[in-house]
């Protein structure tokens, strides 16, 4: 089974960027849909976007939609998404998670799941 790895979170100043990677462990990652999940203190994990198997398809909720990026290198076993213009709001631990059955914006949809990044937002 997959094992997904995510970094490069950190503490951004308001409008600011990172790129966060999401690599794979144990097997390729190509025959998985990938998404990314965020979970802020003392809410609900929520979706923040997805990519298919191939990176043809991909989604973003509305709130990240013109700020952030979801891509692969089925090449280099990862996967990124690529956060600018960062706000406060965005402050949470950040998911990768993977399934062979397709993307889904919810948790449950997803069976490999990452750690978590932390990426804080400061005013």
């Amino acid at each position: 089974q997959v094992q997904p790895v995510e970094s490069g979170g950190g503490l951004v100043q308001a409008g600011g960027s990172l790129r966060l990677s999401c690599a794979a462990s144990g097997r390729t990652f190509n025959n998985y849909a990938v998404g990314w999940f965020r979970q802020a203190p003392g809410k609900e994990r929520e979706f923040v976007a997805a990519i298919s198997t191939s990176g043809h398809t991909s989604y973003s909720v509305d709130s990240v939609k013109g700020r952030f990026t979801i891509s692969r290198d089925n090449a280099k076993n990862t996967v990124y998404l690529q956060m600018n213009s960062l706000q406060p709001e965005d402050t949470a631990v950040y998911y990768c998670a993977a399934d062979q059955a397709g993307w889904g914006t919810r948790p449950s949809e997803y069976d490999y799941w990452g750690q978590g990044t932390q990426v804080t937002v400061s005013s």
